[in-house]
């Protein structure tokens, strides 16, 4: 286990706002004026010049009043799910010690989840805000896929990628939210979708630990219904998700991987070379998944509806699995995870429960541009 900073220091933040007195911390995929963007990647920070300007996000929350207090640890160049660094180690996971705390925003949830800053900034593509606030007990958003702008956040998939955050406490989550959303908490959902395949999707202890957290998300929304989430199988959207994704991935970094031929882990090297051989057939393929992704997501949830599901379908696994175990994880935690990057939706992931004192999260999602509705469920879920 290890450090989540990669660099402490102190930005402060507007003398007045509606963030004043709050810090947070920001994945070192977002520039920092003055310092280098590293990406969890030694050779990415020596090719690359410091950032002349903050990022979008960074700069909003230093605007609210807030306090930047350091960069987190990421999944190099953020192709990871479990929170792994050949580089900068594995941080922390201090709801579950000896397991990992979910990728690539690592650093940031780790930060959150030890209590040194109210909140941080992540970003989400496959997972990686989603993941980490399952596997470490926080609240953390997915917004909707362009709602927020990426100005001078790193790039890895940009059908795909977003900004995202975490915190600790409901009502601090619901302010950082409204901060960069430029929108106050809504009113809560009238109709609830369980999303049945994805229950029976996840490990039965992780379904009997959210039972009581469904139970409370139906009294705190009123009508409930059963449906499925993804009627082509979990699996296949988590293929298309992965052959789009990657294949944008290589696209993103081909250039600077040949004019300079870094040093990665083996997981991404590999990550990349299955970015690079993805058949034009398959992707075609993969893009019509996408479009049924689509119609799905919008067919179940109408203005007013929400749809609750596992975030993860297991709790955060011990570190230092072995390869091919580490394989399966990441395998069944992208079946779960997929629609995000096929359809952009926005999901928060809810502090829910947990399996053997480890915490695992359970997801609402809303209808594109919801987002004021997820943050009047998270006020209601830290008030409840």
């Amino acid at each position: 286990m290890g450090e989540c900073f990669v660099e402490r220091f102190e930005v402060e933040g507007a003398a007045k706002g509606p963030l004043a007195g709050l810090s947070f911390a920001a994945k070192d995929l977002f520039d920092v004026a003055g310092r280098v963007t590293a990406a969890g990647n030694p050779d990415w920070a020596r090719t690359h010049d410091p950032a002349e300007r903050n990022a979008w996000a960074v700069e909003t929350l230093l605007g609210a009043g807030a306090k930047l207090v350091g960069k987190t640890v990421t999944d190099e160049i953020s192709l990871g799910l479990l929170g792994i660094n050949a580089f900068d180690g594995t941080p922390t996971n201090p709801r579950a010690p000896g397991h990992v705390p979910g990728g690539s925003s690592s650093g940031s949830a780790s930060a959150v989840a030890q209590g040194l800053c109210d909140a941080a900034l992540g970003t989400d593509t496959g997972g990686s805000v989603r993941v980490p606030a399952s596997f470490c007990g926080l609240y953390g958003m997915r917004p909707t896929h362009g709602r927020l702008p990426v100005e001078g956040m790193l790039a890895q998939a940009p059908q795909s990628d977003t900004t995202g955050w975490f915190a600790r406490d409901g009502r601090v989550f619901a302010r950082v939210g409204e901060a960069l959303l430029g929108e106050a908490p809504g009113a809560l959902p009238g109709r609830l979708v369980l999303a049945t395949d994805a229950f029976g999707f996840s490990d039965p202890a992780v379904r009997a630990a959210l039972a009581p957290a469904v139970a409370r998300l139906s009294d705190l929304v009123g009508e409930r219904r059963e449906d499925l989430l993804a009627p082509q199988g979990l699996s296949v959207w988590g293929r298309a998700q992965r052959s789009l994704q990657l294949a944008e991935a290589w696209t993103t970094f081909r250039g600077w991987v040949e004019a300079e031929t870094p040093r990665f882990s083996f997981l991404v090297a590999r990550t990349l070379i299955a970015g690079a051989a993805v058949a034009p057939a398959d992707l075609a393929q993969a893009a019509l998944m996408r479009d049924e992704a689509r119609g799905r997501l919008a067919a179940l949830l109408p203005e007013g509806t929400v749809l609750a599901m596992p975030t993860t379908p297991c709790p955060a696994p011990e570190i230092g699995l072995s390869l091919p175990a580490m394989d399966r994880v990441r395998d069944r935690i992208n079946c779960l995870c997929a629609h995000g990057g096929l359809a952009g939706h926005p999901q928060i992931s809810l502090p829910a429960g947990e399996v053997e004192g480890a915490p695992v999260g359970l997801s609402v999602l809303a209808a594109r541009g919801g987002e004021a509705t997820l943050l009047a469920i998270a006020e209601a879920w830290e008030g409840s």
